[in-house]
Order: C-alpha cells, then sequence, then structure tokens
C-alpha cells in the first residue's frame, strides 16, 4: 500500500465516507451502537452534515486515503455543554480490510487526538470499544488510551448484550 495521507472530510466526501462506514456496519456489528439498516436509511444530506467543516463545528470526521481512495474513518464529537467542553468523544472508528495492518488506525487515532489538542479547551478524549476486541484496545492503549469502566449490556445485538469498555487520554494540560 502507498502511503496513507489523513485529512478532515467535507461534505463532498460524503457518498465514499457513508460507502466505508456501510462496510464497517456490515462487516463489524458488534463494534458500532447504530446498525448498518439504520445508517443505510438515512439521506445523504445526513451524512453531508455530518462532515461540516465550519471551525467550531460539533463534530468532526478523519479520513485516511491511499492516493485518492478512502480507508479509513474516524470522528470526534465535542461536548457542547459548558461543564463538559472539556471532553471530546471518539467515535465511528473503521479501516476497511485492504489498509489493515499498515498503520492506518495508529495514523486515524492520532490525527484525532491532534485534532482535539488543538480545540480550545478540550483536554481529555473519551471512547468506548467493545469488550474482547482486543486489537481495537490494543491499538488505543498503544495511543495513551486507559480504561476506566466497563458498561454491561451496552448494546443490544440480537438477543446477545455485549459490554463496552470505556476508555480515556489526556490531550491538553489541566492547569
Amino acid at each position: 500500500m502507498s502511503p496513507t495521507t489523513v485529512r478532515r472530510l467535507a461534505p463532498a466526501d460524503a457518498a465514499p465516507y457513508r460507502a466505508l462506514m456501510l462496510e464497517g456496519y456490515e462487516r463489524h456489528p458488534d463494534a458500532f451502537t447504530s446498525s448498518a439498516d439504520e445508517r443505510a436509511a438515512l439521506p445523504m444530506s445526513w451524512w453531508e452534515s455530518r462532515l461540516d467543516v465550519s471551525p467550531q463545528a460539533g463534530q468532526i470526521v478523519l479520513g485516511a486515503f491511499d492516493e485518492d481512495r478512502l480507508v479509513g474513518a474516524t470522528g470526534l464529537q465535542f461536548e457542547p455543554r459548558g461543564k463538559a467542553r472539556h471532553k471530546a468523544n471518539l467515535f465511528g472508528m473503521f479501516v476497511a480490510p485492504l489498509a489493515r495492518q499498515g498503520g492506518v488506525g495508529r495514523l486515524l487515532v492520532k490525527a484525532a487526538l491532534a485534532q482535539a489538542a488543538s480545540r480550545e479547551g478540550v483536554k481529555v478524549v473519551q471512547l468506548t470499544v467493545t469488550e474482547g476486541n482486543a486489537a481495537a484496545q490494543t491499538l488505543y492503549e498503544s495511543c495513551g488510551f486507559v480504561s476506566f469502566g466497563v458498561e454491561p449490556f451496552a448494546v443490544a445485538l440480537g438477543s446477545t448484550f455485549l459490554s463496552k469498555v470505556h476508555m480515556w487520554c489526556l490531550v491538553g494540560s489541566l492547569g
């Protein structure tokens, strides 16, 4: 695979972003709170709005590209409430199978952490990972995340209930 670049996605990237994420929801239904059917039913305008590029957008989505092909994505949701504005949540992390084991996931997580650190007032990034997803949890830990608890019965997948490991990473000084 050629060198990967990471950049913030814009509304013009909505179609490839949608296709990539629908693949993720299909391949790994246990990793996401939303289902492929729920997300597939959303209009393209929903996907475009998720990719708002205004400086103070409530969320940003980063994409990893192999040349011009989107091969991975993750997002950051910024907390709007005054008492919680110091937090952001990493969401929707997915790397296409053809791009795995090449450091794409690490590039995305590191880029997300850098984006969070550059946002005024953000001190902490949090995320959840499905309990038992050792590869993802190991990646997050190698990028500085620490677990702080497990939410039992976090997601229902048919008649199976999955737990989510909650993790956090400090990105700004607390002083």
